[in-house]
């Protein structure tokens, strides 16, 4: 996709890759909706706001608005898309970052779990639902879902993380098969090298970072992937494969990242059979 004067929305872009990733679509010609709770007039305790998002993309010349959005609630999605729709008049690109954990496994209080599975899963479907009426119309679109090595490992304390991020990734596939005729891609970018994201800082004082990338490190990733034809699509891809396959996202960490033996970092889709197929 030609993101030049394209509209995209990005989930989570207060801080972290939602933030470098509004930047870098700024930086390619899109207007960028930034959507979040953290804002200057309703701050959170991890530094960022999209305020400040809004503010970084106007000073490199571009054109964004802030999207106060809790993706907990519907009616909020909803209203981040129709705002958008009233500023711009279309959404071209929809990047679903956003995602909420807490500690804990089969040990996880309901209502959390209910909380992790609406932020991560639910609010990126029914965002998927609200723009995809006039990316069918114009017959293009892209939509990136950014999951994490979660989806694919056990983590302890991130079970529940980890089962959205699955749910997340066969939505991705899922989609994609049904929009493909309309000329829309959907693909996941998965997170499976560290990176300095402020919310995992802030979980992780005193932490050795010095193999962890910079977010715009990722955000040059999903900039990447929504940039190829309509027909690269369905594809569940992680950080590492990506850059091995195309040298991308030249690493910018003070030293060379390990991989932890035994961790699955990618997945092998096959595609599905059509319905006709005996």
């Amino acid at each position: 996709m030609e993101l030049d004067g394209k509209v995209a929305i990005v989930t989570g872009a207060s801080r972290g890759v939602g933030a470098a990733t509004a930047v870098a679509l700024a930086g390619r010609g899109c207007r960028v909706a930034c959507a979040a709770r953290a804002t200057e007039a309703a701050p959170l305790p991890i530094p960022g706001t999209i305020d400040d998002t809004v503010r970084r993309v106007r000073e490199l010349g571009g054109e964004a608005i802030a999207v106060p959005t809790n993706l907990a609630r519907d009616d909020e999605i909803e209203r981040m898309v129709a705002t958008t729709l009233d500023t711009w008049g279309r959404v071209d690109v929809l990047v679903n970052n956003a995602a909420i954990t807490f500690p804990g496994d089969l040990d996880l209080p309901p209502k959390r779990f209910d909380l992790v599975m609406q932020v991560d899963v639910r609010a990126p479907f029914l965002a998927m639902q609200a723009v995809l009426p006039g990316m069918k119309a114009r017959g293009t679109g892209a939509v990136c879902n950014v999951s994490s090595v979660a989806a694919l490992n056990y983590f302890p304390g991130l079970m529940v993380y980890g089962m959205a991020k699955a749910a997340l990734e066969h939505l991705t596939m899922s989609a994609a098969h049904q929009l493909a005729p309309h000329g829309i891609a959907v693909n996941t970018f998965r997170i499976d090298v560290p990176v300095a994201s402020e919310g995992f800082l802030a979980n992780l004082p005193g932490a050795d970072t010095s193999d962890w990338e910079p977010a715009e490190v990722a955000a040059e990733g999903i900039v990447w992937m929504l940039e190829q034809p309509p027909d690269y699509t369905g594809h569940n891809v992680g950080m590492a494969e990506l850059r091995a396959r195309h040298g991308i996202m030249r690493s910018r960490a003070r030293r060379p990242h390990v991989q932890m033996p035994g961790l699955v970092t990618e997945t092998h889709l096959r595609p599905l059979p059509r319905a006709d197929a005996g």
